[in-house]
């Protein structure tokens, strides 16, 4: 589903709007990655949301490969006849050979063609396979390893079916072949070790040995030049699928990475520097209403708001109009994901807001799943305290109306000794005890099959933020991922994200970064790191980044402890924020929409697929070597940053005030007069 902004006068339209160039003649491109239609981690959402553009331009010429999951198809696909001549007579020809292989289309925007390769039922194949694999490459897989073993088993189905659809096509194509990550890259491998006719472009969106190295807690950085990578991958037991990964980075026609941080990552680690970096994006849909992502984060945080109330019954003790909500998101990697470093800011942030009294109190929600048995009782049961406590107000409330209005009817005043009567409150006074509670409410909503050595809960323990009456931070952790169906916390991701204040995402290791930028999307500031993609993407294109609520802390070049502190200030300067500033603030982080919209970024993947066929069949396409063109950068808003952290002299006021004079559309006039256009991507293959 598209994240949604709405579009005003305040968009900055720094990119101009790019619809692609159109498909190349008689060129067909196959878009290859195990997460097509098959949600497992980020790469889905890159292809979920690129879909639509890459549809636009290439149309029936773009198919997307993946394999065939069966409880997802079910949800997500719907099968059909293959239109193209060529692709029936491929599917027929494979099929009739024992493989199972499925068409239909992607539910989703832009309804893009599916190729789905059954990998269970070309099992009895694996051996005789990684024989070969053996044979040609000298990469080795062993027996214990499954989803190596359904790498080789997808990575032969694809160059099966490239191969195929070469020999079937009566007149011959030029093919594109797209690949993603390493359980894909075998698939290349293959098609060039037999000199299949297929332009390939081989995308890393994160290093198998980096991901590994830093959840080692190693010093990845600073030794990156100087890692024994053969040895780190075999004592690690993952030395086959590096060698994969490593194959695919050497034998693609082109490299590409989505990050500049990823890209000096694979020049190092995987000995090819990358020919093009292809930044992110998100598929933005914007509404015809002005200011409505201001509307629906009210609206949001009262859902939240309403969690809060019945998570913390018995210990409300804090105004909810002076409460602000933090989050962190993500795959469950404690240290690559900054879950660490963002525990010890809040502990420092709780000594702060209390030795200067401040009266505003955060809650900090850690959405990460772990392994868990189910839902805390008393979790539940604080959600059906607050919807008895709504249920006793309403009822009290019927019967004060009902009186009143029949006190008014036949002309009286009404007498305000007998509007509620002895039962009434009775049913108040059960309805108040029942809100008493011995404990803290509980840090975490659901039981921990790990309790006593899970990262969070042991590092909660450890800075002592249990959810007490003298915290002024408090901590929720949501081991799940977020449903709208829950019967805790029931809204969708999108939704929370929406209904909070700051995202929280302080990565050691990030080679993108979509959290961030689907609260960038959604006007909702947030906490990156320059040690991010999308953290690096915003210091290049944006001169101030924090005056637009991208909070960037440094943990290229800082210790931890002084990167600890600069995100404590971070937080600290966000708390002492007025509300007027807030808005004012998130007015411009949605501004930031354009950035990373795929109108806009798709070209880079254009760039990258022309490049591919000019270096395969240079007899056919040419391209003109990129120059080196001037940067982008955004600048500063017309009006200084917001945050008082930064800037105390130039900040608007600390004043609640509605009429503080602030003119959105006046500032963001004088921004877009700034504004430089980036150059387009240079060197753009022609066909001879």
């Amino acid at each position: 589903m598209p994240l949604s902004r709405s579009v005003s006068v305040s968009s900055l339209p720094g990119l101009e709007e790019w619809g692609g160039s159109g498909a190349p003649e008689n060129v067909v491109l196959f878009e290859v990655a195990w997460e097509v239609a098959n949600k497992v981690g980020g790469i889905y959402t890159v292809l979920q949301t690129k879909a639509r553009v890459t549809a636009d331009e290439w149309g029936e010429s773009y198919v997307l490969v993946g394999p065939y999951v069966e409880s997802s198809v079910r949800t997500q696909v719907e099968l059909l006849e293959p239109p193209q001549p060529a692709l029936r007579r491929t599917l027929a020809a494979m099929n009739a050979q024992g493989c199972k292989v499925h068409f239909g289309r992607w539910l989703i925007e832009g309804s893009p063609a599916v190729v789905l390769l059954d990998v269970g039922a070309t099992a009895w194949s694996l051996e005789r396979w990684k024989g070969e694999l053996w044979e040609s490459c000298a990469i080795g897989v062993p027996w214990y390893d499954r989803e190596a073993n359904d790498a080789v088993l997808f990575g032969f189905l694809v160059a099966w079916f490239l191969g195929e659809f070469a020999a079937q096509s009566e007149e011959r194509p030029f093919i594109v072949g797209h690949f993603h990550e390493w359980l894909s890259g075998l698939g290349l491998v293959l098609s060039r070790a037999r000199r299949l006719p297929v332009a390939t472009i081989f995308t890393t969106h994160a290093t198998l040995l980096g991901r590994y190295l830093c959840a080692g807690s190693v010093d990845f950085y600073n030794n990156l030049h100087s890692f024994d990578v053969d040895k780190e991958a075999g004592e690690r037991q993952i030395y086959h699928r590096y060698c994969l990964e490593r194959a695919a980075a050497h034998c693609a026609h082109v490299l590409t990475t989505v990050s500049h941080v990823t890209a000096a990552e694979a020049e190092h680690l995987l000995k090819r520097k990358p020919d093009l970096v292809t930044p992110n994006g998100l598929n933005v849909r914007k509404f015809s209403a002005m200011h409505e992502f201001q509307n629906l984060h009210a609206q949001s945080k009262a859902r939240v708001q309403e969690f809060v109330r019945g998570h913390f019954y018995g210990h409300l003790d804090f105004d909810l109009d002076k409460t602000l909500f933090f989050f962190i998101a993500g795959r469950y990697e404690f240290s690559n994901k900054g879950a660490d470093i963002f525990l010890e800011a809040l502990a420092r942030l709780n000594y702060l807001l209390r030795v200067n009294g401040s009266e505003v109190t955060v809650v900090a929600f850690f959405i990460m799943p772990a392994r868990t048995n189910n839902f805390n009782v008393e979790s539940l049961k604080g959600q059906a305290v607050r919807k008895q406590l709504w249920d006793t107000a309403n009822t009290v409330k019927e019967k004060f109306g009902k009186k009143l209005y029949e006190s008014l009817l036949v002309g009286n005043l009404p007498d305000m000794n007998k509007m509620l009567d002895r039962e009434d409150f009775t049913m108040m006074k059960r309805a108040i005890f029942a809100t008493q509670r011995q404990s803290f409410p509980p840090v975490c909503t659901h039981n921990m099959l790990d309790d006593a050595t899970d990262p969070i809960l042991t590092t909660i323990r450890r800075i002592g933020l249990f959810n007490s009456s003298n915290d002024r931070v408090k901590i929720i952790f949501h081991p799940e991922f977020l449903s709208s169906t829950s019967p805790l916390l029931p809204v969708d991701y999108e939704e929370f994200v929406r209904g909070c204040h700051l995202g929280v995402f302080p990565s050691y290791y990030e080679p993108w970064g979509y959290t961030p930028a689907e609260c960038t999307v959604m006007g909702i500031p947030s906490v990156s790191t320059n040690l991010s993609g999308f953290g690096c993407f915003m210091e290049e294109h944006i001169a101030d980044p924090s005056a637009y609520g991208i909070y960037i802390v440094d943990r290229r070049f800082r210790a931890p402890e002084e990167s600890c502190a600069q995100l404590t200030a971070f937080l600290y300067g966000f708390c002492q924020q007025s509300r007027r500033q807030r808005i004012v603030q998130r007015n411009r982080t949605e501004r930031l929409s354009d950035l990373l919209d795929w109108k806009y970024l798709g070209r880079y993947y254009t760039f990258a697929r022309r490049m591919a066929l000019a270096k395969a069949f240079p007899e056919n396409f040419t391209y003109d070597p990129p120059e080196a063109a001037a940067g982008f950068r955004y600048p500063r808003p017309a009006s200084v940053p917001p945050s008082p952290a930064l800037s105390r002299l130039s900040s608007p006021r600390h004043s609640d005030e509605e009429d503080e004079r602030y003119d959105e559309e006046e500032e963001a006039a004088k921004d877009r007069v700034n504004i430089r256009r980036p150059p387009s991507p240079p060197g753009l293959p022609t066909r001879n």
